[in-house]
């Protein structure tokens, strides 16, 4: 059997008008996350762990952010299931997530069961296999400022 980790991260800043999309879920907050999908952080850095993994780019490459396009405005669970059946195409399977979520509000840990459960149910993986944890930047940078929030990930990917 091959393994193959991969590493992914991504920010968005938040703005007052939208809706705040994280790891599959909304969660009630004041701010959300401005992109050109539903910007969720989560999503998109676990999805550059996956493609990164396979040696297959980035979320970028695959769901390009043009004006007008089929993605614009996209629920990131669509994302997450395409990326998943691409590195498919190549044979692989993922083996486990482990992700942080970066974010000085609202707090996230009373939230994490429910987006393991949804997260789980896009990739069609045990709940077990996904590990999210969350932490703030104690009132540093601009996380700390809350101006945006940032996500990281690393897969394990399984192929044969």
């Amino acid at each position: 059997m091959k393994l193959r980790i991969g590493f992914g991260y991504d920010v968005h800043q938040l703005a007052s008008g939208r809706e705040l999309w994280l790891g599959g879920i909304r969660i009630d907050h004041e701010l959300g996350l401005l992109g050109h999908s539903d910007a969720d952080v989560l999503i998109h850095a676990i999805c550059d762990a996956i493609l990164g993994a396979a040696n297959m780019r980035d979320i970028g490459y695959h769901f390009p952010p043009k004006k007008g396009n089929e993605f614009e405005g996209i629920d990131s669970k669509i994302l997450l299931r395409k990326t998943v059946d691409l590195v498919a195409q190549k044979g692989y399977t993922i083996g486990n997530i482990d992700c942080t979520v970066c974010a000085e509000r609202p707090k996230l840990n009373p939230h994490i069961p429910q987006m393991q459960s949804t997260l789980a149910a896009v990739m069609d993986i045990p709940q077990d296999d996904i590990s999210i944890k969350a932490t703030t930047t104690e009132h540093l940078g601009f996380t700390g400022r809350e101006e945006g929030i940032s996500a990281y990930a690393v897969v394990l990917l399984q192929q044969g």
